[in-house]
C-alpha cells in the first residue's frame, strides 16, 4: 500500500499581474517568479476577483472532440538534430479546449523505453506562472533529451523520468509556448480557475487521443508556481469524477518541488536564508529584523533601505541556485561557444539553446507545432485568490509529497520549513537522511498528511541542477515508498 502524504504546496497567493501591465515575456523561469514577487512586494495589492479558488471544482463546459487518427498524426518521426538510439516513441501536437474562443494547448508526451504499459503517467506541469514545460520541464530538467551548446543538437538525459514512467509536458494556459488561443482577451483573463479547467478539458481529451491510458495510473507534478496548478487539478479531477457520464481519471498522486508560500512568510525566509548563508552582514539583517514587519503592506524607509542593502550585498550571483555559476552577460549563441571553466556539470547558458532550438522552423515544424515565435515565460493576468485546495486534498488517500532543493535563496527551504511549523502537524517518520550511492541525497521527514523531502545541492529547479538524485526521489515517490535509507541501499 501506497505512504499516504500530503503535500502543502496548494496553500500559496495567486500573484498577479494587472491587465494594464505589459505581457512579460522572460527567457527564465525564475526571472517571471521574481518579477512577480517583486511586483507584489512594490504593489501590495489585495484584489480577488472571486472567493477561494475551490468552489465546487467542475467547469462550466465541458468540451470533448473527435480524436480518430490525431495520435498517429501527432507521433513524432525524429527531433532535429536526436541522437541515434532513441528507443522510446515521442508525440506532441495541439488539443482543443475551447472550440469557440479556438484556445489550444499544445503538449509534448515522451513514453518509456521499457514496460510502458506497465509504468504509470506523470504530467508535468512548470510554474511561473506561465513557464514553458516544453521549454524547461522536457528540455532542462527531466525529459529525455538537453540542447547542446549549439542550439541546434540534441544530447541524451541519463537521468530522464521515461526510464520510470510515460511523461506528459503540458503548456498551460494558453499563449504560454506553443499553447495560444484565437480570442486575444483569453490572455487577460487567465488565471488559476481556467488554468485548472483547460488543464482538466485537456486531459480528458488527450486521453481520448490516447486511449490505451485510460487505465493507467496519473501522477501530477511540478514546481514553483504549480504549487497552485497540481493542487487544483487534482481537486478538478477528484470533483468530475464523481459525475457518473464523465472520464474517470486514475489520479494515484501528486508531487509539487520548491513551492512559493505566503508573501509574509517568503519575504522573512529569503532574508533568513541570505543570512544563514553568510550573503548579507549582520548588521543589515538586525536592520531587517528591527524594522520590518512582513505583514505589513506599507513598509517604512528604514525597511526598504535595509532591503536595498541586503540586494546589493548579495552581489551577482543566481538566486535560484547560490551556488551555481551564472551566465555571462555578454553570452552569444554560436558554435564556438563551450561553458569550459565555469564549473561542474550544470550549464547556465541552457536557458539561451533551447530558445534557439525551440524557435528553428524545422524544430517547430517536427514538433507539429504552430510557427511563430515561442518564448519560455509569458504571462499576464487580473485574477488571483487565495488558494486553500490543499484542506479539500486532506481527506484523501492520495501520494502528495513535497519536495526541495536547498540552495534557492527566492523560494528557500526555510519558507517551506516555517510554513510546515505553522501546520502544527504530528511527525509520523523522524527526519532523516536518505542516500543514493552511499552519499547523501538529502533528507526527508514523513508528518501526517505530509512528506517533505530536501534534495542536497538543488535549486529551484531540481531536476534540472541534481538529476540523478531527483530520478531517485521520484522513483521512491512511484513506488510509494520513502527516499532510501543507507541501510536500504
Amino acid at each position: 500500500m501506497m505512504v499516504p502524504l500530503l503535500s502543502i504546496a496548494s496553500l500559496l497567493i495567486f500573484l498577479c499581474l494587472f491587465s494594464l501591465a505589459p505581457v512579460h515575456e522572460a527567457l527564465r523561469q525564475g526571472d517571471q517568479l521574481r518579477s512577480l514577487i517583486k511586483w507584489q512586494s512594490l504593489s501590495k495589492k489585495t484584489f480577488f476577483a472571486g472567493p477561494e479558488f475551490a468552489g465546487n471544482g467542475l467547469p462550466a463546459k465541458i468540451f470533448i472532440g473527435r480524436h480518430e487518427g490525431k495520435m498517429e498524426a501527432d507521433r513524432i518521426e525524429k527531433l532535429p538534430g536526436q541522437p541515434v538510439g532513441v528507443d522510446f516513441d515521442q508525440y506532441s501536437g495541439y488539443v482543443t479546449v475551447d472550440p469557440k474562443a479556438g484556445r489550444e494547448l499544445f503538449y509534448y508526451f515522451v513514453e518509456s523505453a521499457h514496460d510502458r504499459d506497465k509504468k504509470p503517467l506523470i504530467l508535468w506541469l512548470n510554474g511561473g506562472p506561465g513557464c514553458s514545460s516544453l521549454g524547461f520541464g522536457a528540455m532542462e530538467e527531466l525529459g529525455p533529451f538537453r540542447v547542446g551548446s549549439d542550439g541546434k543538437t540534441l544530447f541524451i538525459n541519463y537521468y530522464s523520468w521515461n526510464k520510470v514512467a510515460n511523461v506528459l509536458f503540458l503548456e498551460s494556459p494558453a499563449g504560454v509556448g506553443f499553447s495560444y488561443s484565437n480570442k486575444s482577451s483569453d490572455y487577460d483573463e487567465n488565471g488559476d480557475r481556467r488554468t485548472a479547467d483547460d488543464s482538466y478539458i485537456f486531459l480528458i481529451n488527450w486521453l481520448e487521443r490516447f486511449p490505451h491510458y485510460k487505465n493507467v495510473e496519473l501522477f501530477i507534478a511540478g514546481e514553483s508556481y504549480a504549487g497552485h496548478y497540481v493542487p487544483q487539478l487534482a481537486y478538478t479531477i477528484m470533483q468530475n469524477n464523481k459525475i457518473s457520464n464523465r472520464t474517470n481519471i486514475k489520479l494515484r498522486g501528486i508531487a509539487v518541488g520548491n513551492p512559493y508560500v505566503y508573501e509574509d512568510i517568503g519575504d522573512k525566509a529569503e532574508i533568513d536564508f541570505l543570512w544563514g548563508h553568510s550573503m548579507i552582514s549582520d548588521e543589515t539583517y538586525t536592520k531587517i529584523l528591527t524594522n520590518c514587519n512582513f505583514s505589513n503592506p506599507n513598509q517604512s524607509t528604514e525597511c526598504t533601505d535595509a532591503i536595498d542593502s541586503a540586494s546589493s550585498e548579495t552581489g551577482d550571483i543566481d538566486d535560484y541556485n547560490i551556488y551555481a555559476p551564472i551566465c555571462p552577460t555578454d553570452f552569444q549563441l554560436n558554435l564556438d561557444t563551450t561553458m569550459d571553466g565555469l564549473g561542474g556539470d550544470f550549464d547556465p547558458c541552457t536557458d539561451n539553446y533551447v530558445s534557439s532550438y525551440l524557435n528553428n522552423p524545422a524544430v517547430q515544424k517536427a514538433l507539429h507545432a504552430k510557427a511563430g515565435k515561442w518564448s519560455g515565460c509569458r504571462y499576464c493576468s487580473r485574477f488571483f485568490m487565495k488558494n486553500y485546495t490543499v484542506q479539500k486534498l486532506n481527506p484523501v488517500r492520495m501520494a502528495k509529497p513535497v519536495a526541495r532543493g536547498d540552495v534557492d535563496s527566492v523560494v528557500p527551504i526555510t519558507n517551506t520549513k516555517n510554513f510546515i511549523k505553522m501546520l502544527k502537524l504530528p511527525i509520523l517518520k523522524p527526519w532523516r537522511a536518505w542516500y543514493l550511492n552511499k552519499e547523501v541525497g538529502g533528507y526527508v521527514v514523513q508528518y501526517e498528511g505530509l512528506t517533505f523531502v530536501t534534495v542536497r545541492g538543488a535549486g529551484h529547479e531540481v531536476p534540472s541542477y541534481q538529476p540523478k538524485r531527483a530520478l531517485e526521489m521520484i522513483s521512491s515517490f512511484l513506488l510509494g515508498k520513502l527516499p532510501p535509507s543507507l541501510e536500504a541501499k
